[in-house]
């Protein structure tokens, strides 16, 4: 015949299970619906991010579109185009690169691709474009 101390031991411990269960299951509960609500904001996180880096990127294309020098902007670097613009006003290259404020090896490098002019110095190369020969010869005298 069961003891009424045990009865009352199994009856206790019983009851603190279910009450327990029951408080787990509001914790699981808002447990899941806070876990998803994370996975929500990650994906957000995410599509923002990459519309800033595509913002970013078109920002960039206008920031450099939008230099202060306007022929700067409108230039466009030929290494053909150099070597043509000064085999016309009759330059050897360290005259051209005395016009241009470079050395005659930068000016031989920009002919050959081997490297591009700085964006600082395509003012100077479109202002070779417009000059004469005789334009050219009064500057390296001067």
């Amino acid at each position: 015949m069961p003891n009424i101390a045990s009865v009352l031991k199994e009856e206790i411990a019983r009851v603190a299970r279910k009450e327990g269960r029951a408080e787990t299951q509001q914790l699981k509960k808002s447990s899941a619906h806070f876990r998803s609500d994370i996975a929500a904001l990650k994906r957000r996180i995410a599509a923002l991010e990459q519309l800033v880096a595509r913002l970013g990127k078109s920002a960039g294309k206008k920031a450099a579109a939008a230099t202060p020098d306007e022929r700067a902007t409108s230039f466009r670097f030929s290494a053909s185009g150099l070597l043509a613009q000064r085999k016309r006003l009759g330059l050897s290259a360290a005259e051209a690169g005395r016009l241009l404020g470079v050395s005659d090896q930068s000016v031989y490098k920009w002919e050959n691709g081997r490297t591009r002019p700085r964006a600082s110095q395509f003012s100077a190369i479109a202002e070779l474009r417009s000059l004469s020969k005789k334009q050219a010869a009064a500057r390296l005298t001067a």
